[in-house]
Order: structure tokens, then sequence, then C-alpha cells
């Protein structure tokens, strides 16, 4: 019962950490978003692809995305492919959110060592719940981008024409996956917590047998 308890409790923190690793991670990378342009017979110096993230956007033209389709240029500001007021609003939802989960990742790791260290049932069960709650906060934040995002290229789909939109490529980055696999670990490591304080639980409860058997 106590290798067991052991191992679970490992396995918990390793999760934790492993998860906030990938978290951290995807807040600091750019690779959110990938719109990678295939235009034909450019043999310009610059690239016309790009991708972002979270804080920046990497441009291959600056700050426009610039498609030379037929002899005409086609420009399009990525600030002006949602209402301002709704994309700042978004933006600022998603930046608070998920660093937010990060910090509360760090508060919840310190409090699950020392739930483990104590056997409490109580304390690893609260634990439990605490990482859980970060991984809503983490689930929330790249739900919200998702929505931003899809409703961006819906814009676009209604700005450019179906035949220009041949050359463009648009699709979610690695950054992202790592914040869903982080997500996925918060959720782990928190069933894990759970797990522990059961299994502390029944200790309890064997040990308390034991006693009375032995009166």
């Amino acid at each position: 019962m106590i290798i067991l308890y052991g191992l679970v409790v490992l396995s918990a923190g390793l999760t934790g950490l492993l998860s906030f690793t990938f978290l951290a991670l995807a807040i600091g990378t750019d690779y959110w978003y990938i719109i990678d342009v295939n235009k034909p017979n450019h043999t310009g110096p610059n690239d016309l692809s790009s991708h972002s993230g979270l804080w920046r956007i990497i441009e291959g033209l600056g700050i426009y995305i610039h498609l030379l389709i037929n002899h005409k240029h086609i420009f399009f500001l990525r600030s002006n492919l949602l209402n301002l007021d709704l994309q700042l609003c978004l933006h600022k939802v998603v930046v608070i959110l998920l660093p937010l989960s990060l910090v509360l990742l760090v508060l919840g790791w310190i409090f699950g060592l020392v739930s483990s260290l104590a056997c409490s049932p109580k304390l690893l069960s609260a634990s439990a719940s605490y990482i859980l709650l970060c991984g809503l906060f983490t689930l929330s934040g790249v739900s919200v981008y998702i929505k931003y995002s899809n409703q961006a290229m819906e814009e676009f789909q209604r700005i450019v024409s179906p035949e220009n939109l041949v050359f463009v490529h648009v699709s979610f980055g690695w950054s992202l996956a790592l914040a869903w696999l982080s997500y996925s670990l918060e959720v782990a490591a928190g069933l894990l917590l759970l797990l522990a304080a059961r299994i502390t639980q029944i200790k309890g409860h064997y040990d308390s047998g034991v006693a009375i058997a032995m009166l």
C-alpha cells in the first residue's frame, strides 16, 4: 500500500511538472497559428508565409500578407480581420487565462507536494481540485483562442475570393498542441492526486481496523 501510494504521488508530481513545462513552452513560442502562402512563380526575397503566437505575429512581408494573383495586389491587415473591440477582448482573455494558469500550476505543484508528504486525504483532495481548476483555466484559454482564430478565418474567407484562397493554407501550430497536452496532463495529475487521497483513506481505515483488533 505504501509503495503504491509513493508511485501514485510521484507520477502526479512528474505529470504536473510536465504540464507546467509544456504550457510554458506553448505560451512562449510563436507557432499557435500558421498561414502558408504558396503563390506560384514567386521569386521575391521575402517569404509570404507567417506564423503567430500569443504576443506577436511573425510576418513574411512585415505587417501585411501580400498576395500577387493575376497581376493584382491583395492586401489584408490581420488586425482588421475582426471587429477591433471583439479582437482585443478575446486576446486579453487568452493572455490573462493562460499565464494565470501557469502561475497557479506552480502553487498547485507546491501544494500537492506538501499534501503528499502529509499523507492527508483532505489535503490531497483539495490539491487535486486545485489542479483540476488550473486545467479549467487552461481549457478556457485554449478554447477562446480557437474561437478567436476561427472567427478570423471566417472573416478572411469573406474578404478574399475562393480562387485566391487556393494559394493560402491556414492551420493551428504545435504551440497550440502543447497547450492541449498541458491541459491533458493537468487533468491526469488531478486524477492521480484523487487516487492518492483514496489510497490514504483506505490505508487509514485499515490501520484503524488493525488497531481495534489488537485491543
